[in-house]
């Protein structure tokens, strides 16, 4: 199978971007300002008031800007991309484009996205494992350094550094000691 290019792409997912409220009005300003500034040889200013213009209807802009890209190059379509993944991320996961692509096993174009992506889980659930682990080693600093209360608990922190930055793990490691004197 062919790669499918970003240009291909665009054509694709275009009428799947101009549905109505896929798109909000300050997440296409923001893409296009981004085009404008960063890229100006993709969007010159002309074309990005254009299409920012507030006396036309969002999908009319949005409708020329997205031809305006498809008449481009496959770099100024790259970086449109680009833009819709940073203003738009759970538009851009689901085009229809990139479900065709996961499909057919050719997800080289968008290398690296998943892994910089963070979990969905949000902050509390941050917060929850920072708490746990928070507990517990308040639990184990505070536990008479008897082996026989927590065997396994030594253990466990014995890994603890491989997964830790080194300037945690040197406190971790001084609960495997015998000696807590140490600290």
């Amino acid at each position: 199978m062919t790669e499918q290019t970003y240009c291909d792409r665009l054509v694709q997912d275009t009428p799947f971007l101009m549905g109505h409220g896929r798109l909000s009005e300050q997440q296409v300003d923001r893409i296009v300002l981004q085009l404008n500034r960063y890229y100006p040889q993709i969007l010159s200013n002309k074309d990005a008031e254009k299409f920012r213009n507030p006396k036309a209807s969002l999908r009319v802009r949005l409708c020329d800007l997205l031809g305006h890209l498809q008449r481009s190059t496959e770099r100024d379509c790259q970086e449109f991309y680009r833009a819709l993944y940073l203003h738009a991320q759970p538009l851009h996961s689901r085009l229809p484009s990139r479900h065709s692509l996961q499909n057919s096993d050719c997800t080289e174009l968008d290398s690296g996205t998943a892994s910089r992506g963070l979990s969905d889980r949000g902050p509390v659930a941050f917060l929850a494992c920072l708490g746990l682990a928070a507990g517990l080693a308040l639990l184990i600093y505070c536990c008479p350094p008897d082996p026989k209360v927590l065997p396994g608990a030594r253990r466990v922190l014995g890994f603890s550094p491989v997964i830790v930055d080194r300037h945690v793990s040197r406190f971790l490691l001084a609960f495997l000691t015998d000696d807590l004197g140490g600290l």
